[in-house]
């Protein structure tokens, strides 16, 4: 899972398959099945810090649930 925000996302999300982001760089390829919209830079990122404990990992499994089994992505 990758969780980030950006005010561009195709623009991001190309530079991350084209190992263009050093965090992202030896991972990949990437396939897009989840994001959000904020209208605030702060409420954006208030939200990837969620994303990046315990309970915003444990959120994202059980909203996409049925998309990880049918995956086999563990669920």
């Amino acid at each position: 899972m990758y969780a980030g925000y950006t005010a561009d996302l195709r623009m991001r999300f190309a530079e991350h398959n084209s190992k263009k982001t050093f965090s992202t760089s030896y991972r990949g390829p990437f396939e897009l099945i989840y994001y959000e919209a904020y209208k605030t830079k702060e409420d954006a990122m208030a939200r990837e810090i969620f994303f990046k404990t315990g309970w915003g990992r444990a959120y994202i499994k059980r909203a996409l649930k049925y998309y990880f089994q049918d995956k086999n992505l563990g669920g």
